[in-house]
């Protein structure tokens, strides 16, 4: 699954993207042959930037799945390490939770 910050740049490509769109038919009516060019060239940056973006996001959802698979078949493996783990995690939150309300 992506981190916080990893899911934030991914955000903010789709944002770039969307705007990067709006800019492009904002000037749809400039007909001169530089503005033109210009257009042409930013159109296909944004579809190179969504399939791109399409291939990231699909990356991490098969990352996210083949992680997700591997925890369970390891929980469903090894019960009792699991439980333990799971426990020695929650004291350790507890611990830290508590020194910071005294």
């Amino acid at each position: 699954m992506p981190s916080s910050s990893t899911q934030q740049l991914m955000d903010d490509l789709r944002v770039v993207v969307s705007d990067a769109e709006a800019l492009l038919q904002a000037t749809a009516h400039d007909l001169t042959d530089r503005a033109q060019a210009a257009r042409e060239k930013a159109s296909a940056s944004v579809s190179q930037a969504r399939t791109r973006l399409a291939q990231v996001e699909h990356a991490f959802e098969t990352q996210a799945r083949v992680v997700a698979e591997d925890a369970n078949r390891y929980v469903r493996t090894h019960p009792w390490q699991s439980i333990g783990a799971a426990a020695a995690v929650g004291v350790v939150v507890g611990l830290l939770m508590g020194r910071r309300n005294p």
